[in-house]
């Protein structure tokens, strides 16, 4: 039978390529006995693939059950797929068979299979793998044999890392898997689908047939439409209850799409747990940036000081000192650039109004910036008798500055 006519037959609407691939796939899988499942947002339409597994079958002629999985009762769902024996438990007055019992030479459709317990999956495992099982209250071992087929529109994956679904049983109900499409990934089937409803409504309720115009067709075609084909199939019905004007156009639709203006793309969510710490490292960073720009200011106008010649050697020591314990409190000693070699241009003139000689003079630093570091604050001491207050002050830095480098050089006898 070919995909047109498996449409035909079980009154599937569509000509989307997913949709046709996934038909394709339970046509060529029917006549095997391989268990299949069906995955697909709610309101796809899961519950037709199953039948038509069934009835291209070799046991089209045996059993079909539907079991909704979600339905049932936790403390009840083993009876009703295993059956019972009489006095099993409070309630149990009969003995009972179950749903694999019945079934026996048939096909099973578990629908929502994702909710069952975990104890019962394990029980539907064993089914799989030796088709046996025991009934709620016995020991003796049933044999069936039923074809399985599996809905849900859970994700299977996430429920497993979740621990609540078996992955070896997962792995044993998708040897062959089915994806269904949701009506956003076959938009080209919203209008037709809009007209079959409207037709069969018309019908149903004995009123003329509803008629989208092109915007209203746009619309249909540009909603998300979360509840797929069941959605949409209710808002049909509602319309043409609600509606005297057979003619729909966009406007009308929006009465009955109240969340339109709505929309999937992702939008970025503020982690209220985390804002303040990027506000703190914020600041941190600006304070930093502002502190790079005074020292570079800084040196700039130390430099430019010296090159003018109008100050005294003792000036120039002490703030390249500064700028040297200023880059060094905050690690940066690495860049600075050319701090080892500072180069200062005295204008000179003579007394006979020669022409100026631009002469340039090299300044090495000492080998050892920490010896300088420890004379001059040794120095500062000496002068101020010991005050550090004064001294940092002298020396342009941070009392805790001071009394760190204090400590770290040994100079407390100062």
């Amino acid at each position: 039978m070919d995909i047109l006519a498996i449409k035909q037959r079980f009154g599937i609407i569509g000509n989307s390529p997913l949709l046709e691939r996934a038909i394709d796939i339970a046509r060529q899988v029917a006549p095997t006995d391989i268990t299949v499942l069906i995955t697909g947002e709610s309101g796809t339409g899961k519950e037709f693939f199953p039948k038509i597994i069934h009835q291209l079958s070799a046991r089209k002629h045996g059993p079909y059950i539907a079991v909704n999985c979600g339905a049932i009762p936790e403390g009840t769902i083993d009876s009703e797929l295993f059956g019972h024996e009489k006095g099993s438990f409070t309630g149990a007055h009969d003995a009972r068979k179950g749903y694999f019992e019945v079934a026996n030479n048939g096909t099973i459709f578990l629908d929502e299979v994702a909710e069952l317990p975990l104890s019962t999956q394990v029980r539907l495992l064993r089914v799989l793998e030796t088709g046996e099982f025991f009934r709620v209250g016995s020991s003796n071992v049933i044999k069936t044999n039923v074809r399985l087929v599996a809905a849900t529109n859970v994700n299977i994956p996430q429920a497993i890392n979740a621990g609540k679904f078996r992955e070896d049983l997962y792995y044993r109900l998708s040897t062959v898997p089915i994806y269904i499409p949701p009506l956003k990934e076959r938009k080209e089937d919203i209008v037709l689908l809009f007209r079959k409803f409207a037709s069969d409504f018309a019908e149903k309720y004995r009123m003329p047939i509803m008629q989208l115009d092109e915007k209203a067709q746009q619309l249909l075609m540009n909603y998300r439409w979360s509840g797929n084909v069941r959605q949409l199939k209710n808002l049909v019905e509602q319309i043409s209850i609600i509606e005297n004007n057979r003619n729909i156009s966009a406007e009308m639709l929006l009465k009955y799409l109240p969340e339109y203006d709505k929309t999937d793309l992702p939008v970025l969510v503020k982690n209220n747990s985390s804002s303040s710490e990027f506000y703190e490292r914020d600041l941190l960073y600006k304070v930093l940036f502002d502190m790079k720009k005074d020292i570079n200011d800084l040196k700039k106008l130390v430099v430019d000081i010296m090159q003018e010649g109008g100050v005294s050697n003792d000036f120039q020591e002490n703030n390249s000192m500064l700028i040297k314990n200023l880059y060094k409190d905050f690690d940066s000693v690495d860049n600075i650039e050319g701090e080892s070699n500072l180069k200062i241009h005295h204008d000179v003139s003579n007394s006979n109004n020669e022409p100026i000689i631009d002469t340039e003079e090299i300044i090495d630093e000492p080998l050892s910036l920490e010896k300088k570091e420890i004379d001059f604050i040794k120095k500062a001491l000496e002068k101020y008798k010991g005050k550090r207050k004064n001294a940092a002050l002298e020396l342009g830095i941070s009392e805790r500055t001071l009394y760190r480098k204090i400590k770290e050089y040994q100079l407390d006898n100062y």
